[in-house]
């Protein structure tokens, strides 16, 4: 079993001066509606009222296969996943367009690609755990050994970024068959059945969907007990992208640094990251509702409502990226509106 290191929260003091700010703004109350509680959510991350402008907000992409992807579970093969690498590294990736509107910067990470990704730079490369993991309703996803360096690949990834400034961090994702371990991560840690949590991911049709429940109620099944500990699940069921994920989240937690978090396979690792660091949901705010099932358990069961719903589908932190400016504004709101007590 392993130990787990609990997360100091945003400061209760900040969050009520946070909260008393909101209430003394020249709005009629409530006016600002969740605007006015993300805006309270920002200063107590960031423990100042009023808070300060949301300027340097960095994405990291975690990019990886999955053995299951041979199996059915997906519309699209796993070429896709190189190929997605190096359009992100070309900027033309649909979070590619969303972050240049928005001043985020992206950086793409390969933890577990099936291909070498000859002649991209040494450093998306340089934290590559393997190439593919495991088909995890057959095997594991990934040995002992594999999941702690994934997950110290994510701690060390986070430490950089907040290194370089980041006020905000969004953890994308690039895999193809990855809503598989997502489902399977978030239905273990909350005691679902397969059935419950598994979506059409890229979109597979009707026989796909059940082929791909099956696989997910196999992967659990298979793992049983192990999944009361965070890391024996990510070793069983989860990828080293995912492992890298969740251990990013919770490193930027316990120093911290809020998450914008994104679609299902980021909610799969930020559960995963608030079972490692228990407390760390604290300090993730969620950019949009996906349409996968899995995603609106999970964030249930961190207590975070979305900002956007858009039926966005389509990973790589792009929905998160999508709500950052709506952040920004919370924001500004809380900092720029005046008081009543100024208006003479």
């Amino acid at each position: 079993m392993s130990a787990q290191t609990p997360v100091t929260p945003p400061l209760a003091t900040v969050r009520a001066a946070a909260a008393d700010r909101l209430a003394g703004l020249a709005t009629p109350p409530g006016a600002l509606g969740r605007l006015g509680d993300l805006a309270v959510w920002v200063a107590a991350t960031q423990g100042q009222v009023p808070p300060v402008p949301v300027d340097h907000v960095r994405t990291v992409i975690f990019a990886g296969d999955h053995g299951v992807s041979d199996h059915g579970v997906s519309a699209f093969p796993k070429a896709i996943t190189p190929a997605m690498v190096r359009t992100f590294l070309a900027g033309k990736a649909g979070v590619s367009v969303l972050a240049a509107q928005h001043g985020v910067t992206v950086r793409v990470l390969d933890l577990g690609v099936d291909d070498d990704l000859d002649g991209v730079p040494a450093d998306v490369t340089a934290f590559k755990i393997r190439r593919s993991s495991g088909a995890i309703h057959l095997e594991d996803a990934l040995t002992a050994d594999e999941t702690a360096r994934a997950i110290a690949a994510g701690e060390a990834v986070a430490a950089e970024e907040i290194a370089a400034g980041a006020q905000l961090l969004i953890s994308g994702d690039m895999g193809i068959g990855n809503t598989t371990p997502a489902a399977a991560l978030i239905a273990a840690s909350l005691g679902l059945p397969a059935s419950e949590v598994t979506g059409t991911g890229t979109g597979v049709d009707g026989a796909g969907l059940a082929h791909k429940t099956a696989v997910v109620q196999q992967a659990i099944d298979r793992a049983a007990d192990r999944v009361a500990d965070p890391v024996d699940t990510l070793t069983a069921l989860g990828s080293a992208d995912l492992a890298a994920a969740a251990g990013f989240m919770a490193a930027a937690a316990r120093s911290g640094v809020p998450v914008l978090l994104d679609g299902v396979i980021s909610v799969a690792a930020a559960i995963m990251a608030d079972r490692l660091a228990p407390g760390a949901a604290a300090w993730f705010a969620a950019g949009h509702r996906s349409t996968e099932p899995a995603q609106a358990f999970a964030l249930g069961k961190l207590g975070i409502e979305p900002i956007l719903d858009l039926g966005m589908r389509l990973g790589e932190g792009s929905g998160a990226v999508a709500a950052v400016p709506v952040v920004r504004s919370a924001a500004l709101l809380l900092a720029e509106v005046a008081l009543l007590s100024d208006l003479g």
